[in-house]
Order: structure tokens, then C-alpha cells, then sequence
């Protein structure tokens, strides 16, 4: 890597932030952020038709209106694997958080934990482990695992974790091999930063981290062994990240997982595939209630998070628009975020006569 291609000016602005809806976010974005930092974060993969699909895919369920319903004030805590949450609303997991704010993942976590739910952080973070636990304040961890195809990798990666206080562990079961990010590739896009656990526990340079470098230590065979592998070694709850049919919800529920998360990565993977919701409702009712679900991929507004619920999601988890938060405010843009899409649950909650979450996920969607 040249020393040209080296600089990346992250933002480093610390501010509070007005959310009118995400959509504006991403563009106040696009024109803060390096080209190619932006399109890592906001682009998907091939046509990018999966990418769309995700959000489209919302409108083709409706929310009856309820005006008799005698609600008022709608309650948005909700629990999850013995977490006490403000909302059914989490961060998920995603990588090199240092695209978006000089203050990498410290500052998302600090925000996130201003908020007060859980911080899901990714093998791939930019920021150390513990920088990140100095500024949480007793917000739940999760841990996202890319397994490696050695064991030994995989074992160390999770001692850390487990040492950083990860309470559950996600397996990323979606990422065997890089999907087809074209925006990438024609931006020429390397990671401008090191990345500790790939550092310490990777083989090869770090100082170039293309893409495909990174995914050449991903395991391919992804299974049901390393689901109970991964529960046996660590004695936390395992989630299965990426899930899209509701045959590989039997099959990691028949292993032991103690979450199914349906996602389909962003559409940063397969393109082609349907948007997540489209396959949210069939995966819940095989999974029927034995362990939470978790749903990534389109969530926008809160119409978006109430039909999830109302679909057999538990919880859902918010990622690029966290980011958006992250580079426009560094950790002061982060909770209003959070606070955007509990309002807007809440507002959709009232309009639909909805006085809890339980009550959400009872409703008939059209």
C-alpha cells in the first residue's frame, strides 16, 4: 500500500445530531465520507438487487390501524436472553467501525451504552477489546465470531472475547466467501487501519487488508459441529448469524443454538437472494417460539421494526444507520439514533393500538 492509498480522513467531529429519518443520514454521509469508506458501508453486493429487496420487501406487508384499542403511552422494554432492554432494538455487528469516525468502535460503544442495549462487536473491529470495555457502562456484549478454519485461531479469538466479557457468542454463517462487492473493487478499497484480532490471531499482512486477504482464512464448512464446538468451548449462548432458510433454522436449533438470526447480511453477500423479511415469518414458525430470533437487513424506520416483530422476530439490530450516527456526531450521533427508531416504534405502536411489545408480536399484519 502507497502512502496516498494509507490516508483516510475519517471524520472526528463529536456533536449531537438531528435524525429526521435514516435515508437522510446516508446522504449526509455520502458526502462526508472517503469514497471508498462509504461505498464499504453502504453498498451491497452485484446489482445490488438484494440490497433494495431488503427494504422494499417491508411494503409488501401492511399494519391495520386500531382506534378503540384503549392504548396510550406504548412500553417499548422487551427482554432477551436475560437482558433488560429500552427496546427491542440492538446494534448488530459490523466491521471497521474506523470508516466512519476516528473514534472507531470506542465511540460507537460509548453511544451505544448511552442508550443502553447491547453492543454486538465484530471479529473484524478496529479498536481493541478492552479500549472498547473502558467506555461501556454495564451494557450487555456480544461477541461475532468469523470462524477460522483452524481451531486453535478460533479458540483464542474466543478467549479474548469471553475475557472482554462477551455475555453470547453470534457465528457468522454467511461469510464463508466474499460476496461480489464490485463498488469495492472499482474504489480499490483496502482497510486504512489495522485490525487487532486479525493482527494477532491471522496469518499474513495486516498492513494491506484487502478483502480478499481477510477471507482467505475464513472456514468454508460451516456446520452444525461447530455450532456445538463453539457452545462446548465457551458455555455461552451461541446465535446463528445469517440465517435465511428455515431448513438451516432446524438444523442449528437441532445443535443446540440458543438464537436463530435472520439476515442476509445486508445484501453485502448473495445477490439474488430475497430480502430478509420475505423469509422472516416461515423461519418463525419452525423455530416456534424455542429460542429468541434476532433480524438484520432493511430495518429504516419504525414501521420497519414493528412489522419484523409483528413477523416472529424478538429483536432486531440496527447496523449501517448506527454508522451514519457514528460519522456524523462520533459517539454524540449514535444515541439519537437509537432514540429515532424507539420513537417511531412507539408512534406506530400507538397508531396500531399496540400497548406492548408481546402486543406487537400478536398482531395480524395485512
Amino acid at each position: 500500500m502507497t502512502n496516498e492509498e494509507m490516508i483516510y480522513n475519517a471524520p472526528t467531529e463529536v456533536k449531537d445530531i438531528e435524525v429526521i429519518n435514516t435515508y437522510d443520514l446516508e446522504e449526509k454521509v455520502g458526502k462526508l465520507l472517503p469514497k471508498g469508506g462509504f461505498g464499504y458501508i453502504a453498498g451491497g453486493v452485484g446489482d445490488e438487487y438484494t440490497l433494495k429487496q431488503n427494504i422494499d420487501a417491508f411494503n409488501l406487508k401492511r399494519i391495520l390501524p386500531r382506534v378503540l384499542a384503549d392504548v396510550e403511552h406504548p412500553e417499548t422494554t422487551t427482554e432477551v436472553l436475560g437482558h433488560e432492554l429500552p427496546s427491542p432494538i440492538i446494534m448488530a455487528p459490523i466491521a471497521a467501525h474506523g470508516l466512519a469516525h476516528e473514534s472507531k468502535e470506542v465511540g460507537t460503544a460509548k453511544g451505544v451504552s448511552d442508550y443502553g442495549t447491547i453492543l454486538s462487536i465484530s471479529s473484524y473491529t478496529g479498536s481493541d477489546l478492552y479500549e472498547t470495555a473502558k467506555v461501556v457502562k454495564g451494557t450487555s456484549k456480544w461477541f461475532q465470531l468469523y470462524m477460522s478454519k483452524e481451531n486453535e485461531v478460533n479458540k483464542a479469538v474466543l478467549d479474548e472475547a469471553k475475557a472482554d466479557g462477551a455475555t453470547a457468542i453470534i457465528l457468522t454463517a454467511d461469510a464463508t466467501v466474499m460476496g461480489n462487492r464490485e463498488k469495492d473493487l472499482r474504489n480499490k478499497f483496502v482497510f486504512p487501519f489495522d485490525m487487532p484480532i486479525v493482527s494477532r490471531h491471522f496469518r499474513g499482512s495486516v498492513e494491506d487488508e484487502a478483502l480478499n486477504n481477510i477471507y482467505l482464512e475464513s472456514k468454508q464448512k460451516i456446520n452444525a459441529e461447530d455450532i456445538r464446538f463453539i457452545a462446548d468451548y465457551t458455555k455461552l449462548p451461541v446465535l446463528i448469524k445469517g440465517v435465511q432458510s428455515p431448513e438451516d433454522a432446524r438444523l442449528a436449533l437441532d445443535a443446540g443454538a440458543a438464537g436463530i438470526w435472520v439476515s442476509n447480511h445486508g445484501g453485502r453477500q448473495l445477490d439474488g437472494a430475497p430480502g430478509a423479511f420475505e423469509m422472516l415469518e416461515e423461519i418463525a414458525e419452525v423455530v416456534d417460539k424455542r429460542v429468541p430470533i434476532v433480524f438484520d437487513s432493511g430495518i429504516r424506520r419504525g414501521e420497519h421494526v414493528f412489522k419484523a416483530l409483528a413477523s416472529g422476530a424478538d429483536i432486531v439490530a440496527i447496523g449501517r444507520p448506527v454508522l451514519y450516527g457514528l460519522a456524523l456526531g462520533g459517539w454524540k450521533g449514535v444515541r439519537p439514533v437509537f432514540n429515532y427508531f424507539e420513537t417511531d416504534l412507539k408512534r406506530v405502536m400507538q397508531l396500531a393500538g399496540t400497548q406492548t411489545i408481546e402486543d406487537v408480536k400478536r398482531t395480524e399484519l395485512y
